[in-house]
């Protein structure tokens, strides 16, 4: 018997060694792990907040030419970037307009008109002529007269009679031949109307009213180019001086209000390699409203800027180019921050992951200005502490964690 239960003991040794080898495997296989997290530090160096917003390169100075009359612009001879000098280049060319067409009824009113002006005409010269015969009787009959006063025979009242019906015809011919310029007037106005729009009469030589620059600049857009009719007053060209550029970017009237005049702004994404350096010059009182793209409707404030850097630097703008502008509306050289990744809201706090040795502690602190990268902090945290970056589920106060390897 004793001898059996020797042979068991080397069997057993062997199962209670299996069984701890297990036991210690669960054990260890079911220990917490450390969460592997991506770790950021607390900062200290410059912090800035901006306003961030596309805005439009335009000449200050923007001048439209306007038709001063009404006609038929000839073909504007000039190109876009054409320099021009202030009262010397000539810009476009007026001529007077071709008559309307008459309907049918119009037609046939100017043709009697015409012909009510030929017969009176005919009236004038037959009435003129009757009166240079009696003025011509009455001077013969002032002739006789003459004679017979001479002789005695009349007394000299009569002589100064027949001297006033000459005196009276002279004028009465004179009123007659008006009357007849005045029918040979009407005789042209009438058959003027029936003047066919496109004939040779309609148009005269050298009756263009020429449209000159009123300043030096370039062409910056031509409106109407063929040749139209236009009415007057109607836009033909805008001019300016390209070197005297600035920008216009329309903000959110809630993000204007925090604007102020002479405050920086960085000029990026127009092309060059380096972003361009430009101040705040005017913010404009009155908004205006704009549809966004998503189709609700936001009132707008333009904000204009100057360039502050030399113009060789930005020549290769032109008006209505499109920048990228960072107003520029906090800036400290020194301050604490943070990574926006490692904030989150805890309750009404903004709160971090602050990790101790391996271990992640909840810890709330206060913020004040925030852009889109990083938060000042002003209580609760200093230089160099490590952060959790952006926290999952996982993340809990008491939670081992190790750097996540890149």
């Amino acid at each position: 018997m004793q001898n059996q239960q020797r042979s068991l003991w080397p069997r057993r040794l062997v199962y209670l060694t299996i069984i701890a080898a297990v036991g210690g495997g669960l054990f260890i296989a079911f220990q917490p792990k450390p969460v592997s997290v991506d770790i950021v530090a607390v900062q200290k160096g410059p912090m800035q907040v901006t306003i961030d917003a596309e805005g439009q390169t335009r000449v200050k100075n923007v001048y439209v030419v306007s038709s001063p009359v009404s006609g038929r612009k000839l073909r504007i001879p000039a190109k876009i970037g054409d320099p021009v000098l202030a009262g010397k280049t000539i810009l476009a060319a007026i001529e007077p307009s071709d008559p309307a067409f008459l309907d049918v009824r119009s037609h046939a009113e100017a043709e009697a008109a015409v012909k009510a002006a030929q017969a009176g005409r005919s009236l004038a010269k037959a009435e003129l002529a009757r009166i240079e015969a009696e003025l011509e009787f009455a001077r013969a009959d002032l002739a006789r007269a003459d004679a017979l006063v001479k002789r005695g025979t009349i007394s000299k009242r009569a002589l100064e009679r027949n001297q006033l019906t000459v005196k009276t015809t002279e004028a009465a011919v004179s009123t007659a031949r008006a009357g007849l310029r005045v029918r040979e007037f009407e005789l042209q106005s009438a058959r003027a109307r029936l003047i066919d729009p496109g004939s040779t009469a309609s148009r005269s030589a050298n009756c263009c009213v020429q449209v000159k620059a009123p300043v030096d600049g370039q062409v910056l857009h031509i409106i109407h180019k063929s040749e139209s009719v236009v009415a007057a007053g109607a836009p033909l060209l805008e001019i300016g001086d390209p070197r005297n550029l600035e920008i216009v970017v329309d903000l959110l009237s809630s993000d204007a209000v925090q604007v102020t005049v002479g405050d920086t702004v960085l000029i990026e994404g127009w092309g060059g390699g380096n972003a361009l350096n430009g101040k705040v010059r005017q913010i404009e009182p009155t908004g205006f409203t704009k549809v966004s793209a998503l189709g609700i409707e936001e009132q707008r404030v333009n904000v204009l800027i100057d360039f502050d850097d030399a113009p060789e630097s930005w020549q290769r703008l032109g008006h209505g180019f499109r920048v990228e502008s960072r107003i520029v509306i906090w800036h400290q050289a020194d301050v604490i921050k943070v990574p926006m990744s490692s904030l989150f809201r805890e309750g009404d706090d903004w709160a971090v992951y602050y990790i101790s040795g391996n271990i992640v502690n909840l810890r709330r602190i206060k913020v004040d200005h925030i852009n889109g990268r990083w938060a000042e902090v002003t209580e609760g945290l200093n230089a160099d502490d490590k952060l959790v970056a952006h926290p999952s589920d996982l993340i809990k106060t008491g939670v081992e964690v190790t750097a996540r390897s890149k």
